[in-house]
């Protein structure tokens, strides 16, 4: 059986080019708000884990002194190298590398940033166990992740859809798992805020088999009127939407 971190370097070398433009990874108002939380200096180093086509890290790159952006699937690097190029963006280099073995000594970060990842890492703990030994003591580690409320039909119904989505999906954290996991690591936690976003179907079904789409739509078809209320399954100008949860995260890396 395939590891998590095998399964995402094939389905993200796949789908490297779709993050390239995509409105969900390139959304200013959450991107502006991973700035604002990171509390940046023009003097810090950041790590951007989980990099991908390296939105976050451009969108840190005016407000530090360098960012090293990482990542497991050399694709999605090859993207972001090639937007780095044409903004003639200069303080912002990509490394091949994997969350859970970082090739960094202890303390080389004032900043660690990671967005829309956490949920496809196989082993969380050992993660966050990283990004902490990355970081200086009192640094800053911002976190933006898929999530799920504190609804046990909503968690188990998301998770599932999500699995069918991307066959690399681990787990979406409820924002209460999120600030135990955060302690559990050595931060100290400054704030843990849960969001939405409506989208349509497609966010679900694009660029998936045609079993799992068969899936994902046998699995929506079956909900009664009170679970779709609570997913906020409707149609939008012909088009089915559904809610999707998300969790901003702020800690600070404590100094025992």
């Amino acid at each position: 059986m395939k590891s998590p971190e095998e399964s995402a370097r094939e389905v993200f070398g796949r789908r490297a080019t779709n993050y390239t433009t995509s409105s969900c990874h390139t959304d200013p108002q959450v991107l502006g708000k991973v700035v604002e939380l990171s509390g940046a200096r023009p003097d810090w180093r950041a790590l951007d884990v989980a990099t991908g086509t390296g939105h976050t890290a451009f969108a840190l790159a005016p407000v530090v002194a360098s960012v090293i952006g990482v990542d497991l699937t050399p694709e999605m690097l090859l993207e972001a190298r090639q937007l780095s190029g044409r903004h003639s963006i200069a303080n912002v280099v990509f490394q091949l590398a994997d969350v859970h073995h970082l090739a960094c000594p202890d303390g080389s970060f004032d900043l660690v940033t990671c967005r829309r990842a956490p949920h496809h890492f196989s082993d969380i703990a050992k993660a966050l166990g990283e990004m902490r030994r990355a970081l200086r003591p009192g640094g800053r580690l911002v976190i933006d992740d898929r999530s799920v409320p504190e609804d046990d039909f909503i968690d188990s119904c998301m998770n599932q859809l999500d699995r069918l989505h991307d066959e690399s999906h681990v787990r979406q954290y409820r924002p209460g798992e999120w600030r135990k996991m955060l302690e559990q690591a050595g931060f100290e936690v400054e704030s843990v805020e849960l969001y939405t976003r409506h989208r349509p179907i497609g966010s679900l079904t694009d660029g998936v088999s045609e079993a799992n789409v068969r899936s994902v739509v046998q699995t929506l078809d079956g909900l009664d009127e009170l679970q779709r209320r609570s997913l906020n399954l409707v149609k939008v100008e012909g088009v089915i939407h559904i809610n999707h949860w998300y969790v901003m995260t702020s800690a600070v890396a404590s100094y025992q």
